[in-house]
C-alpha cells in the first residue's frame, strides 16, 4: 500500500494526481480533519500528529508515505525519516519553479505560517529567488473554503480576493500554490488574477518524485486497485461525501473514522 495523510482533503490533490497516473495501485488516505487545520498547530502537536498517522499507516500495510500537506513536511518530515525505516515523500515550496520562470521578477507563494517558517522554504527561496520579489501571503481562511466545500462560491471569491489583492498590486506572473488545499480552489484565484498568471500546482512534481523512490527502492505492491479513505472525523458520511465530490470516488471504496 501507498500511504498518504494530510490535515484534512486537501493532500486528495496530490492522491489523485497520483491515482491517477498509477489507477491499478493500492493507496491509503488519511484525513486528520479533527485537528484541521495543521497550520495553527504547534510544532511539536505536528510531530506528535504525524508520528501516530505514520505508525497507523504503516500498521495498514503502507510501504511509502507522502506527507501530503506542506505544514507536516515542514515540521515532521526530518523526524520521521530519522524514526522509521520506510520511505517518506513530503511536499517542497515551488518557489525555484516560479522564480525561475518569471518575467516580472515578481512572483507570489500563498501558503500556512508553519511553511514559511520552515527550513526548507527559507533555504530555497534564499537560494533561487534572489532578485526576484517574493510575495508571500498566508492563506487564511482557505483551508475552510475546501473542507467545507465552498469552493467557486461568492464566499470564496470574497476571501480569495482579500488575500491576492497584494500580488496583483506588485505584478507577479506567477503564484505558487503552497497547500495541497489551495489547488482545488484554482479556477476561484485564476478568475480573480487573471489568466496571464501562472499558477503553480506541486502535485506532478511529488508524483515524479513517488515513482522514482518506488523505482529505486524496488517496491513491490497488489496490482488490486484498492482504495481505503480513513479520517479522524467522527462524521465519517461528511467525509466520504467530501472525497466523491473533489475526486469523483464511488461510494463502494473503504471509509472509516478512527481516532488515536
Amino acid at each position: 500500500m501507498i500511504g498518504f495523510f494530510d490535515s484534512g482533503v486537501g493532500g486528495l490533490s496530490v492522491w489523485s494526481a497520483f491515482q491517477e497516473e498509477a489507477p491499478t495501485l493500492p493507496l491509503l488516505y488519511f484525513a486528520d480533519q479533527e485537528y484541521c487545520p495543521y497550520g495553527e498547530k504547534s510544532h511539536d502537536e505536528l510531530i506528535d500528529r504525524a508520528d501516530k498517522i505514520t505508525a497507523f499507516l504503516i500498521a495498514k500495510g503502507a510501504k511509502i508515505i507522502v506527507v501530503a500537506c506542506n505544514t507536516a513536511t515542514a515540521a515532521a518530515i526530518e523526524f520521521l525519516r530519522n524514526k522509521y525505516t520506510i520511505p517518506f515523500v513530503g511536499m517542497e515550496p515551488a518557489i525555484k519553479t516560479a522564480a525561475l520562470a518569471s518575467s516580472t521578477k515578481a512572483v507570489g507563494v500563498l501558503a500556512t505560517e508553519g511553511t514559511f517558517s520552515g527550513r526548507l522554504f527559507n533555504e530555497t527561496k534564499e537560494k533561487y529567488a534572489k532578485g526576484v520579489n517574493v510575495i508571500i501571503q498566508a492563506g487564511k481562511g482557505m483551508v475552510d473554503l475546501v473542507e467545507n466545500q465552498l469552493i467557486g462560491t461568492p464566499t470564496s471569491h470574497k476571501v480569495l480576493a482579500g488575500l491576492l489583492v497584494e500580488m496583483i498590486t506588485h505584478n507577479v506572473d506567477h503564484i505558487v500554490l503552497g497547500c495541497t488545499h489551495y489547488p482545488f480552489l484554482k479556477n476561484d484565484i485564476q478568475e480573480i488574477v487573471g489568466s496571464e498568471v501562472k499558477l503553480i500546482d506541486p502535485a506532478p512534481a511529488v508524483v515524479r518524485q513517488i515513482k522514482r523512490i518506488i523505482k529505486k527502492e524496488n517496491l513491490v505492491f497488489d496490482n488490486n486497485g484498492k482504495y481505503q479513505f480513513y479520517t479522524s472525523n467522527p462524521n465519517v458520511s461528511m467525509f466520504q461525501e467530501q472525497v466523491i465530490h473533489l475526486v469523483h470516488m464511488a461510494k463502494n471504496n473503504r471509509f472509516i473514522t478512527c481516532t488515536f
